[in-house]
């Protein structure tokens, strides 16, 4: 594993070169000595996308703020990462930093960003970025695609869709209801990936788009990301009733998946919805109780008079005809929460349902019947 700070000069630039010739040269044939960028590699996504990269022959080139902090450390224990993984010191307001990082990839998967409400924080940072990251890869001269991380939250946010719509990937979020509401985060992503198409055009990269809806699934990285803290309350006591709400869900794996499959298909083109199962939160809390009976999960919703929310209907078909084969839910559920005790920010209070016990379970995932757990 090879650290370079890209923070100045040429002699900087200069060494990064040399260590990605020398990591390349290194690298299996399976990819044809392809090299690779993943902004913010220590993310929960990009994390196990770096594990996949690394496992099918990739050079990746991962950008992260500090390549000295102990939270990257699990990105140096991957396998093959001693060979062929370069951690670059680079932040996404640096265009120059991003230029060096980027330099003799021929892909750029482009994950960070900003994940918060704040609209200073949000909005600003993740489309500058985005456009930088466009422009790099239009400079490198080497780039041949770059895939970029967007959100449902780019997709869902329209109040004029009908109950009966199917959800895919020609919606787009109310750019003026994100902002009526103030959902930032959503109005953010929506208007970074509406910035990454018009670069992308604009300057002639060959861009696809990734559209992952909430994510779960095992931790790689040490801490709690926000959509982990989404389950992580409802079994540590401190969410008491769950929401009338309903929230697409899809496993960390099948994410990363989906980036590599739309970087090496030759075919694909466009958005991509990534999306698993629509459940209601008390779909969610019920296979949570039933796999983990030993946990307060809550059994009241907090909304007690109006009527449940609906699940809304979605087309993942894109994905599916590019191979990719999606876990179910619950599967994904109960690996988040044997990671989140592995890594200790859950107490084994106890064993968990037996197998026999997991056959059955209320709710929508009888519609596969019942609950198979691979432990």
């Amino acid at each position: 594993m090879t650290v370079v700070d890209v923070v100045s000069a040429d002699a900087a630039a200069a060494a990064a070169a040399a260590e990605t010739t020398a990591a390349v040269q290194q690298q299996p044939a399976g990819n044809n000595g392809q090299t690779v960028c993943v902004t913010g590699a220590a993310g929960y996504i990009a994390s196990w996308l770096v594990k996949l990269l690394l496992e099918k022959g990739y050079t990746v080139k991962g950008t992260v703020r500090n390549p000295d902090d102990p939270k990257n450390a699990h990105l140096k224990a991957l396998d093959g990462a001693a060979e062929r993984l370069i951690l670059c010191k680079a932040d996404l307001l640096d265009y120059d930093a991003i230029c060096r990082a980027v330099q003799g990839c021929q892909g750029v998967f482009h994950t960070a960003s900003p994940v918060t409400d704040d609209p200073e924080q949000m909005v600003e940072p993740a489309v500058r970025g985005t456009e930088y990251v466009i422009s790099a890869a239009a400079e490198s001269g080497t780039v041949r695609r770059v895939v970029f991380t967007s959100s449902i939250g780019a997709v869902t946010m329209d109040p004029s869709r009908g109950p009966d719509v199917v959800v895919d990937e020609s919606c787009w979020s109310d750019l003026d209801f994100c902002k009526k509401t103030r959902n930032w985060y959503c109005y953010g992503k929506a208007v970074a990936e509406q910035a990454a198409w018009d670069a992308a055009r604009h300057r002639g990269v060959d861009l696809v788009v990734v559209n992952p809806v909430l994510v779960v699934g095992p931790l790689l990285q040490a801490t709690v990301n926000a959509s982990i803290a989404h389950i992580l309350k409802y079994l540590d006591g401190s969410a008491r009733t769950f929401a009338n709400a309903v929230q697409a869900y899809v496993d960390v794996r099948d994410v990363a998946a989906a980036h590599l499959a739309v970087f090496e298909s030759a075919a694909a083109s466009g958005r991509h919805l990534c999306a698993e199962r629509v459940l209601h939160r008390e779909d969610v809390v019920r296979i949570l109780a039933k796999l983990f009976p030993e946990y307060p999960v809550p059994t009241r919703c907090s909304d007690e008079k109006n009527p449940r929310k609906q699940p809304y209907k979605f087309s993942n078909q894109k994905l599916r005809d590019l191979g990719l084969e999606f876990r179910p839910v619950s599967q994904s559920l109960y690996d988040t929460v044997k990671s989140l005790q592995e890594k200790g920010h859950l107490p084994v209070l106890g064993e968990e349902t037996p197998e026999a016990e997991k056959e059955q379970t209320p709710g929508a995932e009888v519609q596969q019947g019942g609950i198979a757990i691979r432990a």
